[in-house]
Order: structure tokens, then sequence, then C-alpha cells
């Protein structure tokens, strides 16, 4: 039995997967590790946590004490890496880590933003010439901030990795990445898929600091014996690049033709539609990448509080159906959800604006914040939950019109994260974005994608395509109720018209508390 592994390296943790050939997840493992917050506004995580989490996770998955069937190093085909996109590795020219890692949810580079903007000539040359805006969370800002900010630290780094590729080179000894995730650094060409030299000229930045790219399926890299011998893989074992964790949650899912959306109700949100062709939005609002599908690309809309929101409503408003958890069993988000069930859509004028920690898509506002709007002495706990779940998918609405907006039609949008597991989240997804919700037999996400690219770059799978129609299907399909549909849009033109009245005061706010 030939089997493949995918990683995914996330924000709060290693996700690790063994697969067989028809797609059957037959082994799990996870190992977290912390996220440090220095200042306001600041992200950070050591790289060294993120080798020592996937190390344990490879262990377990060829642990024969470990749940599941027990899987020898020899069966393993080939590995398939994911990661967290954007965030930034600064390594020496001896391949050790400068300073700890600057996140995708770090903040700090709004003035580097501003100077990246102009210094390519304008907002629509860099459009151009990436298909992106200049945003905090991408990877050159950083850069730029290192520079200006540690510039003891910037004259030391010879290579900036991106989580996984750092996985991948601590694996392999090889320094690479790929076009998915290269797209996300604001350095890359993404309609000819290579790096941009007029980015690269206009900042001032060596080439030589950016990795080779390859494609997601080629393979690039070997098990070393040291890793053999700490993991207890077979050393020479293939590596394959894999992709970036929103495309590798898109091929995880399916969504690698036309028609197909993917939206994902995780901490953040994520809106993601395929393309055959280059295709953006003038505007910036949404992100054109380069898919792990080759010769094709991705539109993609990212919210940053999406589960996070019912999360913070949970743990800060929600302490009797937490002890209820305790006491039961019985999942405190189930209870709050099967109260939500119970009030009207629209939750009878409540609407929550889920901008907690600022919000990328439509917005591009570090400094919008979260809002109840409509609390009158009608409302309760059900009404202000069920609104906090409609808040989020107004957000996603907000991505998926845009994606419509450039051409890209929409034939049913597949579900997946922690929101797909709500029946009700479901079902309010169908009627405010007005499309049939799948759910899948794979749960997995970026690790199962980055399984699926594995088996493509060591023959299991013909292709990119195949291995995802051949593994991946529907298993529930939930369709707009018309009356509802109604209802929602009527709410949706307040939602939108909300933050465009708040939008200064969003501003002022923060001066305030800086201020402080």
């Amino acid at each position: 039995m030939r089997y493949l592994i995918g990683l995914d390296i996330g924000t709060t943790g290693v996700k690790g997967l063994v697969i067989d050939g028809a797609g059957r997840v037959v082994k799990r493992a996870f190992e977290g590790y912390p996220l440090e917050n220095p200042r306001p506004g600041w992200a950070e995580q050591n790289p060294a946590d993120w080798w020592r989490a996937t190390v344990s996770v490879l262990r377990e998955l060829l642990s024969q004490n470990g749940a599941g069937r027990e899987i020898r190093a020899e069966d393993i085909a080939g590995i398939g890496l994911s990661g967290q996109m954007h965030s930034s590795v600064f390594l020496d020219a001896s391949g050790e880590v400068v300073r700890p890692a600057i996140l995708w949810c770090d903040v700090r580079t709004s003035d580097e933003c501003r100077w990246i903007t102009a210094a390519v000539g304008g907002r629509e040359r860099l459009i151009e010439l990436t298909c992106n805006p200049a945003l905090e969370g991408f990877t050159a800002p950083k850069i730029i901030w290192l520079r200006d900010h540690e510039p003891e630290n910037f004259k030391r780094v010879a290579k900036v990795l991106l989580p996984k590729d750092y996985i991948r080179y601590r694996m392999t000894g090889e320094m690479a990445t790929e076009v998915s995730d290269a797209a996300g650094t604001l350095l890359f060409d993404v309609a000819g898929r290579r790096w941009s030299r007029d980015v690269l000229n206009a900042l001032g930045l060596n080439e030589g600091m950016v990795p080779p790219y390859v494609e997601s399926q080629d393979v690039c890299g070997r098990i070393t014996r040291e890793v053999a011998d700490a993991t207890g893989l077979l050393e020479g074992t293939p590596v394959v690049a894999g992709g970036a964790d929103n495309t590798c949650g898109a091929v995880g899912a399916g969504i690698v033709k036309e028609g197909r959306v993917l939206t994902s109700i995780g901490s953040s949100g994520v809106v993601v539609a395929h393309t055959d062709r280059v295709m953006k939005d003038p505007l910036g609002r949404v992100h054109t990448f380069n898919h792990s599908v080759p010769e094709r690309w991705y539109l993609m809309g990212v919210m940053l509080s999406a589960g996070m929101s019912f999360k913070w409503f949970r743990d800060a408003l929600a302490a009797s159906e937490k002890e209820v958890e305790r006491l039961s069993g019985i999942d405190a988000y189930e209870i709050l959800s099967r109260e939500a069930a119970k009030v009207p859509a629209g939750s009878e004028g409540l609407i929550f604006l889920p901008y907690l920690t600022g919000e990328r898509t439509p917005h591009a506002d570090a400094d919008a914040r979260g809002v109840f709007f409509g609390l009158n002495l009608r409302h309760t706990k059900a009404h202000m939950a069920r609104a906090v779940m409609e808040g989020v998918v107004f957000g996603l609405k907000d991505s998926l019109e845009i994606i419509k907006s450039t051409g890209i039609h929409v034939d049913e949008v597949r579900a997946i994260g922690g929101g797909a597991k709500s029946q009700v989240w479901r079902q309010i997804q169908a009627d405010i974005l007005g499309v049939d919700i799948v759910t899948l037999n794979i749960e997995e996400g970026p690790a199962f994608g980055a399984a699926l690219l594995a088996g493509v770059g060591v023959g299991v799978y013909p292709n990119v395509i195949e291995a995802a129609e051949n593994t991946i299907k529907a298993v529930t399909r939930v369709s707009p109720a018309q009356d509802r549909q109604e209802a929602y849009q009527g709410y949706y033109e307040i939602y939108k018209d909300l933050y465009v009245a708040l939008k200064d005061n969003f501003k002022k706010l923060s001066r305030q508390v800086q201020a402080q």
C-alpha cells in the first residue's frame, strides 16, 4: 500500500494526515505552538517551534501506538506541504533564522505599504504588476519594515522564505518556493508566474533574496539522513512543493474547475473562486493568486474575524453555555446555534459588523472594529448569536459579489471549516449568498490538498484535477429559501452602509486609543 503525507504549517499548529490512494484519511496528528504579540498589532512566531511540531507530528503519524492503522516508512510515497501565506522567515547566509517570523496577521506595516505603492508608481501600477495592492499582511511590506526598523538584522538577511518552505528546507536542505505561495509576497508577477523584477528593482531588493520557484506538484527535495533519524521517515522520501494554505484548501475541496467557489469559516473567513484565466478586480478589493493547478488562478476574498467572531461571542458572553458544555459535553457552539435557529432571519433588526481585528476584503482597513447595530429591548443572547453568524456571512457576500463582478459565474459553493459543521450556519450561507451550499466527504482542509499534490508529484495521480475529482464528493446540499433571501438582501444593504457611515469614526477611535 502506498501512502501520502500532507502537512499544514498553520497559525496555531502543524496538522498532519496520511491518506491512501483513494483519498481515505488513515491517520491524523496535530501539535500546537504559541503565537506571540510583543506589541499591539504585532504577531510573531519562532520558526523553531514549527520545526519541533513538524517532527512531533511526523513521529506520531509513523508511530505504531497512534490512532489508526500502522504506517510503515517504506510505504510513504511522498510528502506535500501547505502553510500560512505571507508570513516571513528571514535567514542568514548559513541558513539560520535571523529573528522571529512576522506573520500574515501582523498589521505593523501600514507605512511600508504606502511607501511600496509610491515606489512602484502607484496603486494601479502595482496591481498591474502583481494583480494585488499593498496590504499589511503581505510579505514585501515586512521586508521593508525590517530594512527600516531593524537595519542590523536586515543586513544579515540572505534569503526570505515562507513557513512551509522553511519546513521543506529543514527537511531536505533545499531552498525553494512555489507559485501559489510566491503570489502572496507582492513580489511575484502573478499573471506571468515568475518573480517580478520590476517590483524587486523598484523596492531596491536583490532577486537573490527570494528563492527559486516551481509549480505546486513538483518534487523539490528529499528527506535527509538527519531528518530520517529524527522522524522515522526513510532517507530519500520525496518532498513535493505543495501550496499556500488557501490554494491547498481549494484543491482539498475540489475547487479545480470554473463555477465552483469555496467558503471557509475558520478563525478567518475565505472565499475562493477558481478561474482558467487571469481575472482581477481593478480596485484590488479581492486578491488574484496563482492556483496549485498548473496555468490556473483563483480570486480570493479574506475577512479577518469570521469564526473568531463567534469564538469571541462564546468566550465573552456565553459563560452559561460553556458551563453546560463542561457538565454535559454538549458543545457550547452547538447550544448557541440551536438558540440562534429559533430567531427569524435578520435577527429582528440586529446587525453585527465582524471587524474585531480590522478587515481585509473589501475595505482593507486595520482600524475597523466590531459593532452591534440596532439593539432593542426585544433582543436576547440568541438574537446576538444569530446576528454574529449572519454578519460573518454578510462579510463573505462582500467578497462573493466582487468576484462575480469580474465575470466569474458561480454554480455552487463548497463550504468547509468550522462554520460548515453547523446546519444553521450553512442555511444562513445559502440564504444570504443565494446559492446552493455543499458539504463534502473530506473535511481536512489544506493538509488534504497538500497530500493530493504529493500524490500528483510522485505519480499516484495523473494531475491535480483528476486527483481532486476522484477523491472528493458532495455529501449534503442546502438550497436558499426565497423569502429569507429577500429579507436578507435588505439587511445586507444596511450592513454595507454601516461601514461607510462609521469609517471616519473608526479612525478617530484608533487615534484615541493610541494616544492613551
